[in-house]
């Protein structure tokens, strides 16, 4: 599949609003998304769906340089099917699946996947990011994650899953909560994890926080509802000056003591063994994809 660890912004565009489409081609998103859910009316859906194809059957869609990848309605749609045969096209990443709750689900959505991309000829696979955002889908993540080698990462939607359960969206102790809970099952499955949106797209403290937060516990990126988000998003999840330092310290200790035969040693007053050169060697692949050094 695709590489898609390069995520660090996700910009949703409505499939609806085919005028933002070259602005949003144009931007420094690292991916977009392409929306043919939540943001786009009943009544619009299959102009939506229109829309969105010509964009990807396009040839100037896939010299763009970025991840794309199209958000569809969720399995049980009506409009599911025709939205797979429309968008999986050559140059999609990622197929968003909304709303999963159930392996069955995973498993349908790869069928009509494997269809589409026969029909359409599509020679390179394209990975599916199933959105967790309910109880029973955060509950199942793992399971969810495993239930196919197309899943590629685990989105979270805090929206969806606090508000029917009356959490406070903005409550920091549950937002903490529910990322660690699906950290773990991302890594536990090993996919990635991403950071969910952030509704008050005029509150740049509050995006910057929550994204420190999320990049603090492995998430690699955060969705974008706004392009004054983007730019924020970047910044947050690059690693840091110190960090890139710390890390190549780390990973020339680690040659040093492999030279040596030593398992563990210090690196910056702090004992260092297998696990702290692991991170170290993504920071420092992380920096080198940024052109950070």
């Amino acid at each position: 599949m695709a590489h898609t660890r390069g995520m660090r912004s996700k910009l949703f565009v409505p499939g609806s609003r085919p005028e933002l489409f070259d602005k949003a081609l144009r931007g420094d998103a690292d991916a977009l998304s392409f929306d043919l859910e939540d943001s786009v009316s009943e009544g619009r859906k299959a102009d939506a769906r229109a829309a969105l194809q010509a964009l990807l059957s396009g040839p100037s869609i896939r010299a763009c340089g970025k991840t794309l990848i199209a958000r569809v309605n969720p399995c049980s749609s009506v409009h599911f099917n025709a939205d797979v045969r429309a968008v999986v096209r050559p140059g999609l990443a990622l197929l968003n699946l909304p709303k999963v709750e159930s392996t069955s689900e995973v498993l349908a959505a790869v069928t009509a996947l494997e269809a589409a991309e026969r029909a359409n000829g599509v020679t390179e696979p394209v990975g599916l990011l199933l959105n967790i955002e309910s109880a029973r889908g955060l509950r199942l993540a793992y399971e969810l994650a495993c239930a196919h080698p197309r899943v590629a990462g685990l989105p979270l939607g805090l929206g969806d899953l606090f508000e029917p359960l009356q959490i406070a969206r903005h409550e920091p102790a549950a937002v903490h909560a529910v990322m660690v809970q699906m950290r773990l099952a991302a890594g536990e499955a090993g996919v990635f994890a991403y950071d969910a949106a952030y509704a008050r797209f005029t509150d740049a403290e509050g995006f910057r926080a929550e994204a420190d937060v999320a990049r603090r516990l492995g998430y690699i990126g955060k969705s974008c509802i706004h392009p004054s988000q983007v730019q924020l998003a970047n910044e947050a999840f690059r690693p840091t000056d110190a960090e890139i330092a710390h890390a190549r310290r780390v990973a020339e200790a680690d040659a040093d003591a492999q030279a040596r035969g030593v398992g563990a040693y210090t690196v910056d007053g702090q004992m260092v063994d297998a696990p702290f050169v692991h991170r170290a060697r993504a920071v420092l692949a992380t920096a080198k994809r940024l052109g950070l050094g």
